[in-house]
């Protein structure tokens, strides 16, 4: 069992930055892969960024490539979601989600994932 714990959303201008965390603690998390997903209201949920267990290989949406950078801390257990160039569009609620499997590969689908965070909400103004 993996617990998680979403930190860091908020408000910002569009054009602005953001950096969300996700603290994870229970079973071993080093060799967890990890995924981004996000959820608007009347909008299907997007994973947006993830990465394998060792954080060597990384995925990202369209929708927000060149934006957004993942990266992963194993010894602080956190995984990271820099958001850069922020647009009104990225409005949603962010989760971080771990997979119970390990993987050199990335998980590219919401599926995939076993174990979800609360979710942080990240809202981008006009």
């Amino acid at each position: 069992q993996v617990q998680l714990v979403e930190s860091g959303g908020g408000l910002v201008q569009a054009g602005g930055s953001l950096r969300v965390s996700c603290a994870a603690s229970g079973r071993t998390f080093n060799n967890n892969n990890m995924g981004w997903i996000r959820q608007a209201p009347g909008k299907e949920r997007e994973l947006v960024a993830a990465l394998n267990w060792s954080g060597s290989r990384t995925f990202y949406a369209d929708s927000v490539k060149g934006r957004f950078a993942i990266s992963r801390d194993n010894a602080k257990n956190t995984v990271y979601l820099q958001m850069s160039s922020l647009k009104p569009e990225d409005t949603a609620v962010y989760y971080c989600a771990a997979s119970a499997a390990s993987s050199s590969n990335v998980y590219t689908r919401a599926e995939q994932y076993d174990y979800w965070g609360q979710g942080t909400q990240v809202t981008v103004s006009s």
